[in-house]
C-alpha cells in the first residue's frame, strides 16, 4: 500500500510530486526548503514542514533513519548544527551533506528525510 501526503505547496502541483510518500515500511519526505532571511531560519522552517509531514504519516523525528542536506554553500552548514542537534536529539539519523545549486538562489538549504513508518 502506498500513501501520498501533500502539504499543499505551490510546486507540488506544478512539478508533480508530493511532500511525502509512505511505502515499504518507510516515510520518504521530499527535499524541503524553508522560508526566512538566512540559512538558520530556512533550516528551522524546512524542519517544521518536514515535521508536519512526518506527523501526518504517524512518525516523528525520532523515527528518521536518513537525512540529506543540500546547500549551495557548504560554509553555511555549520550555523545549522545546533538546530539539527536539537531536532534529532538522542536519535541522530545517518546523514549526508552535499554542496549543490538549489531551485532558486534565495534558498540556502534543502532537507530530505527517510523515516520508519509506524507499524
Amino acid at each position: 500500500m502506498i500513501r501520498r501526503i501533500s502539504s499543499g505547496g505551490e510546486f507540488e502541483a506544478k512539478i508533480g510530486y508530493c511532500r511525502a510518500v509512505v511505502a515499504g515500511g518507510f516515510v520518504h519526505v521530499a527535499g524541503t526548503v524553508g522560508q526566512g532571511d538566512n540559512v538558520v531560519e530556512q533550516c528551522r522552517s524546512a524542519l517544521q514542514t518536514i515535521g508536519a509531514a512526518l506527523e501526518e504519516a504517524g512518525a516523528t523525528f525520532a523515527d528518521v533513519v536518513r537525512v540529506n542536506y543540500y546547500l549551495p554553500d557548504a560554509a553555511e552548514f555549520e550555523p545549522c548544527w545546533p538546530v539539527l542537534a536539537e531536532t534529532f536529539g538522542a536519535n541522530p539519523p545517518a546523514a549526508t551533506m552535499i554542496e549543490c545549486n538549489l531551485i532558486d538562489p534565495k534558498y540556502r538549504i534543502e532537507i530530505e528525510v527517510t523515516a520508519l513508518a509506524p507499524a
